[in-house]
């Protein structure tokens, strides 16, 4: 039985939306909607004038994606930007959305993009086309839905 490779052409490009690609994450989402705000924060210790800011932020995050290699931009309103540049299993400087610098090594798990931040554990996915953020700390679970603008 002999071997063929697959042509190049329709045949990939019909199946590419069916699964997580290359880019599966490339794209610009806008913040829709969130669940347990405020029990998350309380258990990061975020100080109070952030914990305002933060509420209900009309938040647009920027994700180009290429391969395993990431550029993540977090615009806020008023022009504040936090942007992350990571490869999925190499450890890589990170910054927090308060600004604190760290380091984590990323990971791709079950098409989900996994981190521990210094406080809590972030997972991101496409879902429905919708990028949705976990952050989990002591067991708290804060859930953000962004929907796909770009």
């Amino acid at each position: 039985m002999e071997h063929t490779e697959p042509h190049e052409g329709a045949a990939i490009l019909h199946y590419q939306p069916h699964h997580q690609g290359n880019m599966a994450f490339t794209g610009k989402y806008e913040f829709e909607s969130d669940e347990n705000y405020d029990d998350f924060v309380k258990a990061i210790g975020l100080p109070s004038e952030k914990v305002e800011m933060g509420r209900n932020c009309k938040i647009v995050t920027e994700v180009v994606q290429n391969g395993n290699d990431f550029t993540w931009t977090q615009h806020f309103p008023g022009g504040r930007t936090t942007t992350n540049t990571f490869t999925i299993g190499k450890e890589a400087d990170m910054e927090t959305m308060g600004g604190k610098k760290f380091k984590a090594t990323v990971k791709m798990e079950g098409g989900k993009v996994v981190a521990d931040f210094p406080n809590y554990h972030h997972t991101a996915e496409i879902a429905g086309g919708k990028l949705v953020e976990l952050s989990t700390a002591s067991g708290v679970t804060y859930k953000r839905t962004s929907k796909k603008i770009a």
